[in-house]
């Protein structure tokens, strides 16, 4: 980061998403303009009843290697039982990470410098129902010792921790849909005010649940227009946009000093430059129309990388596909992008949300979403935003690159990713090229 002494750069990627299980099939089919949306009316009976009927799930696997979910091909015997599903993914993730970084310290020396910071929005939820229904049925003997455990949000990095022997700093975020980005943008300060050289962060959530989907409906933030038609559900910046659609998955990142990875010969992907955190200070779940709080965590972002607007060439949106948010995400990058230092024109400013085609990944959706980017950073690509058939009403303020449909070539040297939660959380994060 611009501000501190020591830079951070991205040298591992994983990723578990309703795409694909890891991070090459997950961006091949994004970048294709696939979608990962399906309904689940299958899964249970109680879907069925329920206005929204459609999640973001992780596909299952037929076959190893085939980018589907086998917990086989990533836990070893028992780990099912002790890790609740989220903590599995996150499992996954960081170990394709890991891989992907050729990071697997043994020494204790580079054991004490490694750590861990992955959070979650929501957790285990199918553990907090069941075992309430089984005590409610059958008292104290029908809680499971391991119920604590796995319900427990910072056991998706004590899990990780323990695997591998890293003994640096052991962290959680739950900051609902801003989970992941802070979990990032946390272990990369962790990084830059030494108490680490390696961090391994990022989010994950697994909550596709009858009552998940029963508590956001009532709280009308779902889609449920689409329960036949899933894969048209989720359409940011559209016109036609009524609620996001309920995702599931994970995204780690390694997170590494730039003097410790060109040392170890590591290959970069990116440079972290800056973080911005804000509060909307307005309301538990709607956000300001002006978008003042997600301007403000862009603008910290940028000023902390010592970057001008005007140089940002692509921001990976929230956007989750409700009325109020894109709007007032969409205000805030134009209010900053738009700005003294900004661009000219609206037309120049390149975002897209990717939530179009995995759904909204709560806890996780900050941290798959910086992968995103990365990726956008290194294959100089627009990721699409699916279903923007008619940019938003009214239409003279929706009128950016939201790159619809189609993933398109631009060259990319400075991205910024966006996540906000409940409770008017923001945080954004600044990526850029790096250059030695």
């Amino acid at each position: 980061m611009q501000n501190a002494m020591r830079r951070i750069v991205v040298t591992g990627l994983g990723a578990v998403t309703p795409l694909a299980v890891g991070v090459l099939p997950t961006w091949r089919r994004l970048i294709n303009g696939e979608c990962g949306i399906v309904n689940i009316t299958n899964r249970d009976p109680k879907f069925s009843s329920l206005p929204s009927q459609i999640a973001g799930i992780i596909p299952a696997s037929l076959r190893h290697g085939d980018g589907g979910w086998n917990p086989k091909d990533w836990l070893r015997p028992g780990d099912d039982r002790k890790m609740a599903l989220f903590a599995q993914y996150a499992m996954a993730s960081a170990d394709e990470a890991l891989r992907d970084a050729n990071w697997r310290p043994e020494s204790e020396e580079d054991l004490q410098a490694t750590g861990v910071y992955i959070g979650s929005g929501i957790g285990s939820l199918d553990d907090a129902y069941n075992t309430a229904v089984e005590f409610e049925k059958g008292g104290y003997k029908k809680v499971s010792p391991l119920f604590v455990p796995r319900l427990l949000i910072n056991l998706a990095a004590g899990h990780i921790s323990m695997r591998y022997g890293f003994k640096g700093p052991n962290h959680a975020a739950t900051t609902a849909c801003t989970t992941g980005v802070h979990a990032i943008g946390d272990a990369a300060r962790m990084i830059a005010f030494g108490d680490a050289d390696v961090m391994v962060a990022g989010g994950a959530e697994s909550c596709i649940h009858p009552l998940a989907i029963a508590g956001f409906s009532r709280a009308r933030s779902l889609a449920t227009e689409w329960n036949d038609r899933p894969q048209e559900a989720s359409r940011p910046f559209d016109n036609a946009r009524a609620g996001f659609v309920i995702g599931e998955g994970a995204g780690v990142v390694v997170l590494e000093e730039l003097e410790h990875a060109k040392a170890r010969g590591a290959s970069i992907y990116a440079e972290v430059r800056g973080y911005g955190l804000s509060s909307d200070a307005h309301h538990m779940t709607a956000p300001r129309e002006d978008g003042q709080g997600p301007c403000l965590a862009m603008k910290r972002a940028l000023k902390q990388a010592g970057i001008k607007p005007s140089k940002v060439d692509y921001v990976n949106a929230h956007a989750t596909s409700t009325v109020l948010g894109d709007a007032a995400e969409n205000r805030a990058i134009k209010t900053l992008l738009l700005g003294e230092e900004g661009y000219a024109s609206a037309m120049q400013i390149n975002a897209s949300s990717t939530k179009g085609a995995v759904g909204h990944l709560l806890g996780a959706a900050g941290a798959a979403e910086t992968i995103f980017t990365v990726l956008a950073l290194k294959d100089d690509i627009l990721p699409p935003t699916l279903n923007l058939r008619q940019a938003g009403d009214p239409a003279s303020d929706f009128d950016c690159n939201y790159v619809p449909n189609t993933a398109q070539d631009c060259k990319v040297q400075v991205a910024l990713s966006n996540s906000f939660g409940f409770g008017g959380t923001n945080a954004s994060i600044c990526l850029s090229k790096y250059e030695g």
